[in-house]
């Protein structure tokens, strides 16, 4: 872990694990209180595997989805009054919501006392972190009144403030509008008056972004096209500013298209978002918005964007990705079309947690190019931490006297990410060579067999693999053997992997599809001249979670080509394996049967 984190105010890391058991004991507990221990929770936490698709982390070292203040608060046990601070904000939140929605004097009085029974035994042993401790008060809330949404009505008007100030004519003339001192000022090229554009009409559309005046309240009503530029005239500040105009290829060199991930905020600012989003789609970018699963308060959520009158309007046309968990190759086909704006959810309720985002906002994390976020509370969650991420992260928020703050946290230098078109470039080498075999006589045989699907043994499955092709080559004369383990690369993963090889499966030049046997793996041994080790005693490939995927499109492919033959085990023996625990490279059952 790091000794200094750079952020507004640096806090010393004083923890570090394996220092002192009962430091190490007390860093337990605080993941398994607040309900963010994997092991403790796999069905609602991320696996280590999953986490690493968003955040890169050394040494061992757990995320924490809070400030390294907060961190630091709860671990060392000496800095009650902050965290009692905190606590105390979340209590009044809670208590001021109760007060203005329940009216049954009897239910207020229930509500409120329950409320503080529960919040005083969440926080007496400072181990939570407020936002958790919200979290559940507010479900307590939500199921005790079977109130479904209780800022339902507010959020809707917010959007229908802000979407009349935008299809105002004041606001349609003043974002329109170019002044004699633009046209004096403006480059002598196309290139450069395009440039010149496009950063005016980002800038503005950035002003509004920032103006909770929109939302807040009924001033837009009266705002004429003067006060509109008085909003244009913010300034934008904070480090990353360049780097964001770089970005989106409004400023500097980079021009290409990119895939980016928006992670929406508030409601009604939402509206400001997607005139935005809509913006930069027409520049080339695509965009994947990220709501929260459910209500949170005023936050703008997935039921939000699809029965909101308003908002729902605005996304007419977008793809709404429903599903919490659909396959690499899936998303990438989905990535590929022509819808410009997708909508998720993020699988949470809370600010910014990815300790309990959904598999698929996980995978587009990873997929995508970069990632904004918006507003203070997401701000607060990504930079006032020393965490680094696989991706460039930038926050739009509101800065001193009305500013627009632009902050930006670069991925972690050593992230390695291998575009769909790299696995592409190296599935088509591969069919290269099988394509030359072929034309020179030889038979074309692809090799599936266990890498992963025993946890911790990938090094020794990779020799099994190996030796045992090496067998077959002495044996066999005139023959292409394809050995998948030689192709991993640091940095792949199963996601990776099976996208690659379904490219080179389904390439129609395999002659043979052979499937491990139980009995490969003993004559690999017996040439290794070792006994067979109890946890390799009975396996085969039906034992692999990739097999199984790739027996289907071994069924799938042989239909379009009879001549290919499908060796190894009954294709009946295959059906026990169903899916990848995400970034794993085995079924997510067998970490619980392997105690992983």
């Amino acid at each position: 872990m790091e000794n200094k984190i750079e952020s507004d105010n640096q806090v010393k890391i004083t923890y570090r694990p394996g220092e002192n058991t009962e430091k190490d004991a007390w860093h337990t507990a605080f993941f398994i209180e607040n309900h963010m221990d994997y092991f403790a929770y796999p069905d609602h936490v991320a696996s280590p595997e999953q986490v690493t698709f968003m955040i890169y982390t050394e040494n061992d070292e757990r995320y924490y989805p809070c400030s390294d203040r907060m961190f630091e608060a709860i671990m060392s046990k000496n800095d009650s009054s902050f965290l009692q601070e905190k606590y105390k904000k979340v209590l009044q939140r809670i208590m001021e919501l109760i007060d203005s929605q329940i009216e049954d004097e009897r239910d207020k009085s229930f509500l409120e006392a329950l409320i503080k029974i529960k919040f005083l035994h969440e926080t007496q042993d400072e181990m939570m972190i407020p936002s958790r401790v919200e979290k559940r008060l507010l479900k307590i809330y939500l199921d005790r009144t079977l109130i479904d949404d209780p800022f339902l009505c507010e959020k809707a008007i917010r959007n229908k403030r802000v979407s009349k100030a935008l299809c105002s004519e004041a606001f349609k003339k003043a974002i329109n509008q170019v002044d004699n001192t633009v046209i004096l000022n403006s480059p002598s090229t196309l290139a450069g008056i395009k440039e010149f554009v496009e950063h005016v009409e980002i800038k503005r559309l950035l002003s509004l972004s920032v103006e909770k005046s929109l939302w807040e309240s009924d001033e837009s009503k009266a705002y004429k096209e003067v006060d509109f530029h008085e909003l244009f005239n913010r300034q934008m500040i904070g480090n990353g500013v360049k780097p964001l105009l770089n970005f989106l290829g409004i400023e500097g060199k980079d021009d290409q298209t990119k895939k980016i991930l928006w992670l929406a905020d508030e409601s009604g600012e939402i509206i400001v978002d997607l005139a935005i989003i809509k913006y930069l789609t027409k520049l080339g970018h695509k965009v994947i918005i990220a709501f929260k699963d459910g209500p949170l308060y005023t936050k703008v959520d997935f039921f939000d964007a699809q029965e909101d009158e308003i908002l729902s309007k605005q996304l007419e046309g977008a793809f709404f990705i429903e599903e919490k968990n659909i396959g690499k190759n899936e998303l990438v086909g989905i990535l590929r079309s022509d819808k410009n704006i997708i909508v998720i959810s993020d699988g949470t309720r809370e600010n910014f947690n990815l300790l309990l985002t959904s598999k698929v906002f996980s995978r587009i994390f990873r997929e995508v190019d970069g990632i904004i976020s918006r507003g203070h509370d997401q701000k607060r969650r990504i930079f006032e931490n020393h965490f680094q991420f696989t991706r460039d992260i930038f926050n739009i928020s509101r800065g001193p006297d009305g500013s627009i703050l632009i902050s930006y946290k670069p991925k972690h230098p050593s992230v390695i990410k291998f575009s769909h078109s790299d696995l592409e470039k190296k599935a088509k080498i591969i069919i290269d060579q099988m394509e030359e075999a072929k034309r020179n006589g030889g038979t074309v045989i692809f090799y599936s067999g266990i890498i992963g699907s025993i946890p911790g043994k990938i090094q020794i499955a990779k020799k099994i693999m190996s030796v045992f092709i090496d067998f077959l080559k002495d044996q066999f004369a005139m023959t292409f053997i394809i050995n998948p383990s030689e192709y991993f690369e640091i940095g792949m993963d199963a996601d990776d992997l099976m996208y690659m090889w379904e490219i080179v499966q389904r390439s129609g030049y395999i002659d043979i599809w052979r499937f491990q046997s139980y009995d490969d793996i003993v004559n690999a041994f017996q040439a290794m001249d070792k006994k067979v080790p109890p946890e390799w005693v009975g396996k085969d490939a039906t034992y692999s979670t990739g097999c199984t995927k790739e027996m289907r499109i071994a069924l799938d492919v042989q239909k379009k080509h009879p001549e290919m033959q499908i060796i190894g085990p009954s294709v009946e023996k295959f059906m026990r394996r169903n899916e990848y625990g995400i970034g794993k490279m085995y079924d997510q059952r067998l970490s619980e049967l392997c105690h992983i």
